[in-house]
C-alpha cells in the first residue's frame, strides 16, 4: 500500500506542488516572523550591550508618571547635580559623571527641512569627551554655548559639515537656534551610529536647559568601579546610599531594560505578521480541500480496485493522508526556507528605515522550525482528512463501473454551514457589544473565523443559481454557453475554489469600510465642531509629536481679523494613582467657542492655577464632581493636586481633563502641539494664512493648513495603514488564484474524454480556451461578489460596534468594490490561461479513447 501510494503522488506531481504552494506561502510568513524578531531582538542586544559597555552602574531618578510601550514615551525626572557629589562620596566609586540625554534634539538639514526619525531617538546631549567607544572624527569638542558636535550618520543624513551654521529644535526650546558644527564624532569599529540613533552633542550648562529645562541637572549618572569592587556590590551600596527615589542598575540590568523594552514592541509586530500568516494558511486550506477531493474523485475506479483486492477503509485513509503528510513535509521545508529569506530582508529593511541598525547575524530560532511544520503539516493533513473519508467509503463495486462521482445532497452542508455561522455572528456580538469578559480581542477574531467558515459551507447552496445568473453575461456564444453549464455542474468544487478568493476579499472590503468610516466620521465631526478656519500642526514623523515656540500664539493673536487663538498642550499623567490623557489650553475660552463644549456642572469658562476640568464620562468613571480634589503628578515637579471646578460634555473631541496653561510647564513635551485659529466674521483665510505662516518661520517642524487641509493630514495615516494592510492580504488572493488554476488544471485532467468529444464534433482549439476561460471568470467574480458582501456586513457590524468610539457615519467604498469585482475578472483570465491551453492542446482521438 506504501508503494502504490508513493507511485500514485509521483504521477500527480504538479497538482500536488500547486497546493502545496499554499502552505508554502503561509509558512512563509509564520517562519518569516520569527526569523525577523530573533535577529532584531539579537541586533537590539548588541547595540545596548555597546552602548553601556564604558558603564558599570547607572543612576537615574525614577519616573514621575511610569508608562507603557503603548500608552507613549517614558520621560524620567531629571536628577539634582547634587546627587553627583553624593554618589562620588560611596566607597568602591572610582568616577561618577553627570549625563544629559534626552530625546528631542531635531537638526534642521541644508534643504532646511527637519531631518526626522521613524523609530530611533534624536538625542539631545552633553560633550563628556572622548572615550575607547566614542572618537572624533573631524574637528573638536564644543566650548561656547553656540556650538554642537554630531554623529557621522546624521551629519551625513542632513547634509552638513564642520564649520557651518546648523538650526536645532531642542525638547525645551521648538524655536530654531543656530548653532555652528565645530565636530564630527562616530563609535568605534568605524561605526557612524549606534542603533541608527541621531545624537546632538552641546557643551553640559546649554544641554542642562535644553534638554532638561533645568540648569544644575541631569538625566543620570555614569559610574565606574574602583579595583576590586564587583559592579553588583557597587549598585548595592550607591542604592543604600541615595534611597528608594532612585533607580541604580549595573550597566548590564540597564542594556537588558532597554532591549526588553524594545522586544516587547517586536512583539506585537511578530503577531500581526502571523494573523496574516493565519489568513493565508486558512485560504490555503480550501484549496487544498478541493485539491484532494477533486484527485479522490479521479481516482475513484483506482481506490475502489484497490478495495475490491482487499484493501480496508483504514488503508485507504492512510494512503490520502500519507500523500498529504508529503505534500506538507515538502512546503513546509520550502516554506521555512523562503521565511529565512522573508525575514532576513525585512530585517534589512528594518535596519534602513531606522537609520542604518547594524544587524547581527540572520539566525533561525527553535519557534520557527516548530512553527513551520506543525502549521504545514497539520493544515494539510486537517484539510486532507475530508477527502480521505470519501475515499475510504468508495465501494468496491465502482472498480468495474465507468464511474462518476455524484453530486451528493447539500443539506448535511447546509445545516452544518447555518450553526456554524450562527457561532460566528455570536462570538461577533459577544466581542463587538463588550461582553467579551476581557477577550475581546480573541472573541472577534473567533467570530470571524467561523463566520468565514460558515459562509464557506453555504456557499455550496447559492453557488449554482449565482454562477448560472452570472454566466448568462456570456451565454451569446457557443464556448460561454458550455463555461457556464460547466461553472455550475459541480456546486460544491465551485463554492470551495470561490470561497478562497471570498477571504482575501472580505477582509480587505471589512477593512476599507471601517478606516472609510472612520475617516468620513472624524471629517463630518471636526467640520461640525471645530469652529476654527485656521490649524497649526505638523505631521508626526517619530516619537515626539512636532511642537512649536508658544510665542506664535501671542503674535498670532495681535494679526487683523484674528478673533480667538488657542494652543493645546498634550501629556499623559497619573491622577490618583491612574494613567490618564490631559491636555491644556492656553485660552480656556476656546472649550466653548471652537469645540463647542458644553457646562454640565460647575465653571468652565474660567479656570484657576489649582483647578482643573473634567469631561463627563471621566467624572462619572471616577466619581468626580464640582469640589472634588484629584492628585495630579505629571512627568515633570512634584505631585499638586487640583480642584475639580467644571465638568463638560463628553465628545470625541473634547480631552477627559483640562489642566491650566501654567501646568504644561511640568508636561514631557511644554510647548504647544496644535493650534487653533479662529477669524472675525468677514476675514478671508488667504488674508490671515500668509501671515501666521511668517510667524512659523522658526518653528519648521509645524505649519498652518485651513480646515480641510487639516482633516486630509490627519485622515492620511488612516490611508496608508489601509495601503499596508492591502499590500499584506494581497498574499490571500495570490493563494486563491492559485486555487482556482489547480481546480481547472484537475477539472481539465477529469474532463479529458469529455474535450476530446467536444473538439471531435467540431469546438475549435479558440473556443475550448474561451470555455476554459469563461468558467474560471464566472468562479473568480462570484467568489469576489461573496466577498464584497461579507466584508461589507462584518465592516458595518465593526462600524455599528465602534458608534460610542467615535465611528457614527456607515460609508460603503462602492468605487473599491467595483474595482475588486473588475480585478476579480482579471485574475479569471490570469488564472485560466495555462489550464486553457493544456486543455487546446489535448490529442482528441487519445482523448476520446481516455479511460
Amino acid at each position: 500500500m506504501f508503494r502504490a501510494t508513493m507511485k500514485s503522488l509521483l504521477a500527480r506531481k504538479v497538482r500536488l506542488i500547486l497546493s502545496g504552494l499554499a502552505v508554502v506561502l503561509g509558512v512563509m510568513f509564520v517562519s518569516g516572523a520569527f526569523v525577523l524578531t530573533d535577529t532584531l531582538g539579537r541586533s537590539f542586544d548588541s547595540v545596548f550591550a555597546d552602548g553601556f559597555s564604558e558603564i558599570d552602574v547607572n543612576v537615574a531618578a525614577k519616573p514621575k508618571v511610569e508608562l507603557s510601550e503603548l500608552e507613549g514615551e517614558q520621560t524620567s525626572a531629571p536628577l539634582p547635580a547634587a546627587v553627583v557629589d553624593r554618589v562620588k562620596q560611596v566607597p568602591g566609586v572610582a568616577s561618577a559623571t553627570g549625563i544629559v540625554n534626552a530625546d528631542g534634539a531635531r537638526v534642521i538639514g541644508s534643504n532646511g527641512k527637519v531631518l526626522t526619525s521613524f523609530g530611533p531617538p534624536q538625542l539631545g546631549e552633553n560633550w563628556i569627551g572622548e572615550s575607547d567607544l566614542m572618537q572624533l572624527r573631524e574637528g573638536r569638542g564644543p566650548q561656547a554655548e553656540d556650538e554642537i558636535v554630531v554623529n557621522k550618520s546624521l551629519a551625513t543624513a542632513a547634509k552638513v559639515q564642520v564649520g557651518q551654521k546648523v538650526g536645532v529644535l531642542t525638547a525645551f526650546e521648538s524655536k530654531k537656534r543656530d548653532f555652528t558644527l565645530v565636530g564630527v564624532m562616530g563609535y568605534s569599529g568605524n561605526r557612524d551610529s549606534i542603533g541608527g540613533v541621531n545624537e546632538v552633542f552641546f557643551t553640559t550648562p546649554v544641554a542642562q536647559r535644553l534638554m532638561l529645562g533645568q540648569p544644575d541637572t541631569f538625566s543620570s549618572i555614569t559610574v565606574r568601579t574602583a579595583g576590586g569592587v564587583s559592579d553588583e556590590t557597587l549598585r548595592d551600596d550607591v542604592a543604600r546610599a541615595l534611597g528608594p527615589d532612585y533607580e541604580v542598575k549595573t550597566g548590564e540590568q540597564v542594556a537588558a531594560d532597554a532591549s526588553a523594552s524594545l522586544k516587547e514592541g517586536l512583539s506585537f509586530f511578530n503577531k500581526i505578521l502571523l494573523g496574516f500568516a493565519a489568513v493565508a494558511l486558512l485560504v490555503g486550506t480550501f484549496l487544498i480541500l478541493n485539491t484532494f477531493s477533486i484527485i479522490v474523485a479521479q481516482r475513484t475506479r483506482e481506490l475502489a480496485l484497490m478495495r475490491a483486492i482487499g484493501a480496508s477503509g483504514r488503508q485507504i485513509i492512510g494512503s490520502v493522508v500519507l500523500e498529504a503528510i508529503a505534500v506538507g513535509l515538502i512546503a513546509s521545508v520550502l516554506g521555512l526556507a523562503a521565511g529565512i529569506g522573508v525575514g532576513a530582508l525585512l530585517a534589512f529593511l528594518f535596519g534602513k528605515l531606522a537609520g542604518g541598525l547594524t544587524l547581527a547575524g540572520i539566525g533561525v530560532p527553535a519557534a520557527a522550525v516548530i512553527g513551520s511544520f506543525a502549521v504545514g503539516l497539520v493544515i494539510t493533513v486537517v484539510a486532507a482528512l475530508l477527502p480521505a473519508l470519501r475515499a475510504s467509503r468508495i465501494p468496491p463495486i465502482a472498480a468495474m463501473q465507468d464511474v462518476a462521482t455524484p453530486d451528493r445532497p447539500l443539506t448535511k452542508v447546509t445545516v452544518a454551514g447555518s450553526l456554524v455561522t450562527g457561532i460566528g455572528a455570536v462570538l461577533l456580538f459577544l466581542g463587538l457589544s463588550g461582553n467579551a469578559r476581557g477577550q475581546t480581542l480573541p472573541t472577534i477574531l473567533g467570530g470571524v473565523l467561523f463566520a468565514f467558515i460558515g459562509v464557506a459551507l453555504l456557499t455550496p447552496l447559492i453557488s449554482r443559481p449565482v454562477v448560472s445568473l452570472l454566466g448568462a453575461i456570456f451565454s451569446w456564444s457557443v464556448p460561454g454557453k458550455l463555461g457556464r453549464l460547466n461553472s455550475g455542474r459541480n456546486p460544491r468544487r465551485t463554492a470551495i475554489t470561490a470561497a478562497a478568493l471570498m477571504v482575501g476579499i472580505a477582509l480587505v472590503t471589512g477593512v476599507t469600510v471601517i478606516l472609510d468610516s472612520a475617516k468620513g466620521s472624524i471629517s463630518a465631526l471636526a467640520k461640525d465642531t471645530i469652529k476654527a478656519e485656521l490649524v497649526i500642526s505638523g505631521q508626526q514623523g517619530g516619537p515626539r509629536p512636532p511642537s512649536f515656540d508658544p510665542g506664535v500664539l501671542d503674535r498670532a493673536k495681535a494679526l487683523p481679523g484674528v478673533q480667538l487663538v488657542d494652543g493645546e498642550y498634550g501629556d499623559m499623567a497619573k491622577l490618583d494613582g491612574e494613567s490618564t490623557w490631559v491636555a491644556a489650553s492656553s485660552d480656556i475660552a476656546s472649550l466653548r467657542q471652537i469645540f463647542g463644549a458644553k457646562a454640565t456642572a460647575g465653571d468652565i469658562d474660567r479656570l484657576g492655577p489649582t483647578q482643573m476640568l473634567a469631561s463627563s464620562d471621566t467624572a462619572t468613571s471616577r466619581g468626580w464632581s464640582v469640589g472634588s480634589t484629584v492628585k495630579v503628578q505629571l512627568n515633570r515637579g512634584e505631585a499638586r493636586t487640583y480642584t475639580v471646578s467644571g465638568i463638560y460634555e463628553s465628545s470625541q473631541l473634547t480631552n477627559p481633563v483640562t489642566l491650566p496653561a501654567t501646568a504644561a510647564k511640568d508636561f514631557a513635551i511644554p510647548q504647544p502641539i496644535q493650534g487653533f485659529i479662529q477669524l472675525a466674521p468677514g476675514t478671508r483665510v488667504s488674508d490671515v494664512q500668509p501671515q501666521v505662516e511668517t510667524l512659523l518661520a522658526d518653528s519648521p517642524e509645524v505649519s498652518v493648513a485651513d480646515m480641510d487641509a487639516f482633516i486630509k493630514q490627519q485622515t492620511g495615516q488612516l490611508d496608508g495603514l489601509l495601503t499596508m494592510i492591502q499590500i499584506l492580504l494581497a498574499l490571500a488572493i495570490v493563494i486563491a488564484v492559485l486555487g482556482i488554476i489547480n481546480t481547472l488544471a484537475l477539472s481539465v485532467l477529469e474532463r479529458t474524454r469529455e474535450l476530446g468529444l467536444l473538439r471531435a464534433i467540431g469546438l475549435r482549439r479558440s473556443q475550448t480556451m474561451g470555455m476554459i476561460t469563461v468558467e474560471a471568470v464566472v468562479i473568480s467574480v462570484f467568489g469576489a461578489l461573496l466577498g464584497v458582501a461579507v466584508g461589507t456586513g462584518l465592516g458595518a457590524a465593526v462600524v455599528e460596534a465602534l458608534k460610542d468610539e467615535g465611528i457614527t457615519d456607515l460609508i460603503l467604498p462602492w468605487g473599491q468594490m467595483g474595482v475588486f469585482l473588475g480585478l476579480a475578472a482579471i485574475i479569471g483570465v490570469v488564472a485560466a490561461v495555462l489550464p486553457a491551453i493544456r486543455a487546446a492542446r489535448i490529442n482528441v482521438l487519445g482523448a476520446i479513447a481516455h479511460d
